[in-house]
């Protein structure tokens, strides 16, 4: 029997960077516990993605988003707002890019991009969403910060500086929203196997090791977002119901060493 407070059966999500990675294993983890998902992804991959849950005997639907396009962004959160039947309980904003240069390389253009993509996005996806939840006086908003929200990397100064913002725009729309029914929490992954890191995944870059000596886990996070869906549904449920303003570390124990 499923304890009552990490039930989320018929709740109703928008999942963006869906299509791979972590998005799609938080979006299966939510979807496995019952959830209706609409996944974003920026191709038409995402309607082959979701047509592939549905298989599954999920309750998936895919919306095309080009987050570096504002226009795109509203229009892909009323269909997905359509397509959920006009309520929307659980946003997860996990889409994100990266860019790599010495810092006093960095192009313009590419600062220009990841911070549109990965904090200004998300800020206005989460004041889309929350309008909604908050005429429903309920919601439960994950914003996937990093360990770049406490630490500054190397030759990712746009990432690193979109991800100290997802943590505190994260504590901000708490003080706002959390006496209003909304919690507003974020999880920071740590390193994990994905597309997005396969520079440093290279055994032959010194990073390697540097990164993997210190998680005392002894490995990296796993490629398909599987160690990141307990800490989704818990955010998604009642459970965490009085967390609110909260950057969890999922991240084999990297931040504590």
């Amino acid at each position: 029997m499923t304890n009552p407070l990490f039930d989320i059966e018929g709740r109703k999500a928008i999942v963006t960077g869906a299509t791979r990675g972590l998005g799609w294993g938080m979006a299966e983890g939510l979807m496995e516990s019952g959830a209706e998902v609409v996944i974003w992804g920026t191709s038409e991959k995402v309607n082959a993605v979701a047509e592939e849950f549905r298989g599954r005997g999920f309750a998936c639907q895919g919306v095309v988003a080009d987050l570096q396009n504002r226009e795109s962004l509203n229009a892909a959160f009323s269909r997905s707002l359509e397509l959920l039947g006009g309520r929307i309980d659980i946003l997860v904003n996990c889409a994100g890019i990266q860019r790599r240069h010495p810092s006093e390389e960095f192009p313009m253009s590419d600062w220009d991009a990841v911070l549109e993509v990965n904090l200004t996005a998300p800020f206005e996806l989460c004041q889309l969403a929350g309008r909604e939840m908050l005429k429903a006086g309920y919601g439960k908003i994950i914003n996937i910060a990093s360990m770049q929200s406490f630490f500054g990397g190397f030759t990712i100064p746009a990432y690193a500086s979109a991800k100290g913002g997802i943590a505190l725009l994260t504590k901000a729309l708490c003080n706002e929203w959390a006496g209003r029914g909304i919690n507003v929490n974020a999880i920071a992954p740590g390193y994990m196997a994905t597309e997005m890191n396969t520079a440093l995944l290279d055994p032959a870059n010194p990073r390697y090791k540097e990164i993997t000596d210190r998680i005392p886990a002894h490995r990296w996070g796993g490629a398909k977002g599987e160690d990141m869906k307990g800490t989704c549904i818990f955010l998604a449920s009642h459970a965490s119901d009085y967390l609110n303003g909260a950057v969890i570390p999922v991240d084999g124990g990297y931040a504590s060493k």
